[in-house]
């Protein structure tokens, strides 16, 4: 599994585009980890993304491609680096 997601991160590059802070388009997507309306957690080629807004719709969504779009109110995008001893992630966001 590892190889693969290495293998991934090679081949796509990663972008993230924002218009009017109510349209994100974003390539090198490796998964979709959890979404609801106000929270969108993704894996990209860059590391774990989260995307923070009101009435957020996942509007096209391409995992072989890595690409989604998302429209809504988009509050913040946060990207984590690495992984503190104690809680990852996911556990920061919802700790």
């Amino acid at each position: 599994m590892q190889a693969l997601i290495e293998q991934k991160n090679t081949e796509q590059p990663h972008r993230l585009t924002l218009d009017s802070r109510s349209r994100l388009s974003i390539t090198g997507v490796l998964e979709v980890e959890s979404f609801d309306d106000s929270m969108i957690c993704l894996t990209t080629t860059r590391g774990p993304l989260a995307i923070h807004g009101k009435t957020l719709h996942l509007q096209q969504l391409s995992i072989d491609g890595g690409q989604v779009l998302v429209d809504g109110s988009v509050d913040s995008i946060i990207y984590e680096d690495e992984v503190q001893a104690g809680g990852g992630f996911f556990a920061r966001l919802f700790g």
